[in-house]
């Protein structure tokens, strides 16, 4: 199992209000870096491909209110191993909490020098743009 875990960024909102941004893939949109296109999403799921990796759909799996929100790895993406995803909120006062991604895949050895790099990348590049969540 190969465990990333993002930095912890601080966001200028309610606990509640980044929950209910990430609660709904369609805003996932606007976290997303350059390296993404043919971005899909419903409420509950998206797919997308990740510049020089292959295509990565998800869904959402459950939540605890104003606290987690897991995800996890769809059928309908290319990628040759199973993952979760969790968004981690706290509160850290009236308006303001901390985010975090902490992502857990099943990436066989073999290919884990290749992928693990670039999703570090990646999840590290979406958690900074938690800080703009409006």
């Amino acid at each position: 199992m190969t465990k990333i875990e993002t930095e912890i960024v601080t966001i200028p909102q309610t606990q509640e209000k980044v929950f209910l941004f990430l609660s709904d893939f369609n805003n996932f949109e606007k976290l997303m870096p350059s390296t993404v296109s043919d971005w899909k999403a419903t409420k509950v799921t998206c797919s997308f491909t990740i510049k020089e990796m292959a295509k990565v759909a998800m869904k959402i799996v459950s939540t605890t209110p104003n606290s987690n929100i897991r995800m996890a790895s769809d059928e309908a993406g290319k990628l040759p191993f199973s993952f979760t995803l969790d968004s981690i909120i706290v509160s850290t006062g009236e308006n303001s909490c901390t985010g975090q991604l902490v992502f857990e895949g099943d990436i066989p050895l073999f290919i884990r020098p290749m992928v693990t790099k670039p999703l570090e990348k990646f999840f590290n590049a979406l958690a900074s743009k938690m800080k703009d969540i409006k």
